[in-house]
């Protein structure tokens, strides 16, 4: 390998393909790591001007007036349907928006479909900072949530595509979609094989590319064989992949970030901040999650996917139980007896749970189904696992104020329970993926699990089924499976 190069280990064979850092490489790693700026814009937005006056006045004054009148339950002030839907009509519309970018990515391109979530994205952005009324306000919120719909379903992939690993498949910015070219898979994908090896030699910066290329050319081949890739996906063989992934997304949603994010602001205020605690919440939280993303980073590959999310279902368990602890003993449903002393101590609590979801629920929970599911299945497994977080995300932020109301601080116990429960399950019945070759996954992890390997019993012959069934003599991984 000449110098400067670095491997890049293929998909399905394991051979070692010749590559270098190209600018085209750095390039898609900067988009990817600035696509979580979607997802925070949502965050710092609706879990911060929901408790700034001036916010509330204009689009929400019967929240405004519950709030300042100081008669109301403390758990009950911003127990609003409209104020609810203002926060998760994003997820709805990006949820919907899923199934048009689908299209979008096969027929199109992925380059254009991340065009198309900037587009979205920007329109979002205008329409809510010059919004006159709450019709605006939401219009703007779907659009918004439309952008990261298609950016949802386009980076994972189209990262790895590019670099070679997985990543966060959050949004990405018309800018590094203007910069960058469309990924050899998906020209191959759509037949234009010479700009595909074109655009691999440029990003691979160099003109061996012969091996990676034919490999590509071949998924490209398979893929195209298989006509119901969502029924395929509900066979016995991919049940556990499917199964951790939709679980996986449920858990995050289940943790209590959403509880933690809204709450942050109030006790800032708490603190003395007042009209600026919006702004030092995010801050402070931003910061705590930027650093733990850094630690996840760095050890997710040295110490392995599960130890993470047991340690950090141990931190977010205890780190939720004070919180609760605390505001069920000085916080009343009338008076706010929370003195700076106890505030401090909660504002601490929520930097340890914060710390322990960025390194851990937050991005592995769009890892791992990404290295869990096969070549033949993946696209579509991504999409279920897109569709699911929406859908629960969109769940949540639908119902978390009234749960708050009606909970009062025992919501922080509600959700450390779920902790609990999502922490037994990765004890369980998560495999360790850290080292393994996806197209090694089926030998030395599924077969060898306690209880996912009874799913792994026929498997070849299952294969020797489709071979039959296919008439050329070469499975393409699918196949009508008898026992689903």
């Amino acid at each position: 390998m000449p110098g400067g190069g670095f491997s890049v280990a293929a998909s399905r064979s394991g051979e070692e393909f010749e590559a270098k850092i190209t600018p085209i490489v750095i390039i898609s790693c900067v988009m990817a790591a600035t696509g979580g700026l979607m997802f925070g814009y949502d965050v710092g937005v609706s879990g911060g001007v929901t408790s700034m006056d001036d916010f509330l006045k204009k689009f929400f004054p019967v929240v405004y007036r519950r709030k300042i009148q100081g008669d109301t339950n403390n758990y009950c002030k911003y127990d609003n349907q409209g104020l609810q839907l203002f926060t998760s009509s994003l997820y709805l519309a990006g949820l919907t928006s899923t199934f048009f970018a689908s299209y979008t990515t096969r027929k199109l391109g992925r380059r254009l479909t991340m065009l198309i979530a900037g587009v979205f994205f920007i329109l979002g952005v205008i329409l809510n900072t010059t919004a006159q009324d709450l019709g605006m306000l939401v219009a703007g919120r779907i659009l918004l949530g439309c952008g990261v719909g298609f950016a949802n379903q386009d980076p994972s992939m189209g990262l790895e595509a590019v670099a070679g690993a997985g990543g966060d498949p959050s949004g990405t910015a018309d800018t590094g979609a203007l910069i960058v070219k469309d990924t050899p898979n998906s020209l191959i994908e759509r037949g234009k094989l010479d700009e595909g090896k074109k655009v691999l030699k440029m990003i691979r910066g160099t003109e061996n590319v012969e091996p990676e290329y034919n490999e590509i050319v071949e998924a490209s081949r398979i893929a195209k064989e298989v006509k119901h890739p969502f029924r395929n996906l509900l066979k016995r063989r991919n049940r556990p992949q499917l199964v951790i992934a939709v679980l996986l997304q449920i858990f995050q949603q289940f943790t209590g970030i959403n509880a933690i994010m809204f709450y942050a602001p109030v006790l800032f205020n708490t603190l003395g901040f007042k009209n600026d605690a919006s702004l030092y919440s995010a801050v402070i939280t931003g910061a705590v999650n930027v650093l733990s993303t850094v630690v996840s980073i760095y050890s997710v590959d040295k110490i392995g996917r599960r130890a993470l999310l047991l340690e950090a279902g141990v931190q977010m368990f205890l780190s939720q139980v004070v919180i609760a602890i605390l505001l069920g003993v000085k916080v009343t449903n009338h008076s706010d007896n929370l003195s700076k002393g106890y505030a401090v101590l909660v504002v601490i609590m929520i930097c340890t749970f914060v710390s322990a979801f960025a390194w851990s629920w937050g991005p592995l929970g769009w890892l791992i189904p990404s290295e869990t599911f096969p070549l033949e299945t993946r696209s579509a497994g991504q999409s279920v696992t897109v569709c699911v977080n929406l859908l629960f995300t969109f769940v949540i932020a639908q119902a978390f104020l009234s749960m708050l109301c009606g909970l009062k601080y025992g919501i922080f116990l509600f959700f450390s329970s779920w902790v609990l429960v999502m922490s037994v399950f990765v004890l369980f019945f998560l495999p360790e993926t850290k080292n393994v070759p996806i197209e090694e996954m089926t030998e030395r992890v599924w077969k060898r699990h306690w209880f996912w390997k009874r799913y792994m019993d026929d498997v070849d012959g299952e294969e020797m089924m489709e071979v039959k069934e296919n008439g050329n003599g070469k499975s393409n991984g699918y196949g009508d499976d008898a026992r689903l």
